[in-house]
């Protein structure tokens, strides 16, 4: 194995601590206020070690709401995977409510997760190559609730009252919303899961005919 193959999975550890030590930083104090120094001592690495895996601070923040953002595209496609999975064993068909439930409330929606995603989204406001990579990780957020309404809808027989890619919107805007009340009103876990519960639960009604 040659050098430059065995150094690759270092270099990208080295990667990884640095963006869990960033989003940690960034989360807290936010991106304008973190520095390269607290993300480095957060990450146990010195400033060398930084600078020979990012050129800036808003590079690696660039890269972090990227993998943020495909983060919560792979949570929702492995809910789908497990749903369909067991569905196909045998067990019955849950219906929409619990289906949205399922989905929408993530093990990853905690204090640090929400104030992470609110920081990317307040950046991508104002800076249009991170807008792009939020809109386009958005999107395919938005096409995996599509594609499961609209499987789980046929399966039930249910009618839907509006499009699947306005339910699915809704739906998201309405989880957005919980999990950022539940860390302003300070929630712990199990408040914030009944927050999001009870306000996924109280749209999904309207989205039935």
């Amino acid at each position: 194995m040659s050098q430059a193959t065995a150094a690759t999975p270092r270099r990208e550890a080295t990667r990884q601590r640095l963006l869990d030590a960033a989003a940690e930083v960034f989360a807290e104090v936010g991106l304008d206020a973190a520095s390269v120094e607290a993300v480095c001592e957060r990450a146990g690495f010195t400033r060398g070690a930084f600078y020979s895996n990012f050129a800036t601070k808003e590079e690696l923040f660039l890269e972090l709401a990227k993998r943020v953002s495909a983060a919560r595209v792979g949570d929702v496609e492995e809910r789908v995977v497990e749903l369909a999975a067991a569905t196909e064993a045998g067990a019955p068909m849950p219906d929409l409510l619990a289906v949205a439930e399922h989905v929408l409330t993530l093990p990853g929606d905690d204090r640090l997760d929400v104030l992470l995603f609110s920081e990317i989204r307040i950046h991508a406001l104002r800076d249009p190559e991170l807008a792009r990579a939020f809109l386009a990780q958005d999107a395919e957020l938005e096409a995996a609730i599509v594609q499961l309404i609209t499987d789980i809808a046929e399966r039930l027989r249910v009618r839907l009252a509006v499009p699947a890619d306005d339910a699915a919107r809704l739906l998201l805007a309405v989880w957005e919303s919980a999990t950022t009340r539940a860390v302003m009103a300070g929630d712990d876990r199990e408040a914030a899961r009944r927050r999001v519960t009870g306000a996924i639960g109280a749209l999904v009604p309207l989205l039935v005919s």
